[in-house]
């Protein structure tokens, strides 16, 4: 399965991935719309931190034992045929589970609106079928995230 890789050497701390995934996970698809408009801000997937000098882009990693899906109860969160752990917002009941049973901080609550409910990094499934590859990908300037198979490989040499 391809997954997004990140490359800390290379990540400058531009924050483009966050701004690319709002945007692409927006009605508009417009960062200036979704931020203003759709009050999107705050609902990233990839989240830029820093630790000066070091920088880095951190999102889910689509786990081979999602740790996030065991604490789900409300069977929410599946793994698709393509291996993406993915989050149904629609059927969250804003446990909070995923948020405290991921180990990378990657399931977000999102506590805007009547509606609770977590979020996480879908790998941008609907440009994956137009293929196309995940948005913070796209936008980043520096190459310090890439779209690849070979973190499952560095996963199976670990194990």
């Amino acid at each position: 399965m391809k997954k997004v890789i990140i490359v800390e050497d290379y990540c400058i701390a531009c924050y483009n991935c966050e701004v690319a995934c709002v945007a692409s996970h927006s009605r508009s698809e417009d960062p200036i719309k979704a931020y203003k408009r759709e009050g999107l801000r705050g609902r990233t997937n990839a989240v830029v931190e820093v630790a000066s000098p070091l920088a880095f882009s951190s999102m889910c990693r689509h786990c081979k034992h999602p740790w996030c899906m065991d604490a789900c109860i409300s069977g929410a969160i599946q793994r698709l045929d393509n291996g993406i752990v993915y989050l149904d917002e629609e059927r969250c009941v804003g446990c909070w589970g995923c948020v405290v049973g991921c180990p990378y901080g990657a399931a977000h609550p999102n506590l805007d609106g009547e509606r609770k409910h977590a979020f996480k990094c879908d790998l941008c499934i609907k440009r994956l079928d137009a293929g196309l590859n995940p948005a913070c990908v796209e936008a980043c300037p520096n190459k310090a995230l890439l779209y690849d198979e070979t973190i499952e490989v560095r996963e199976e040499v670990r194990t």
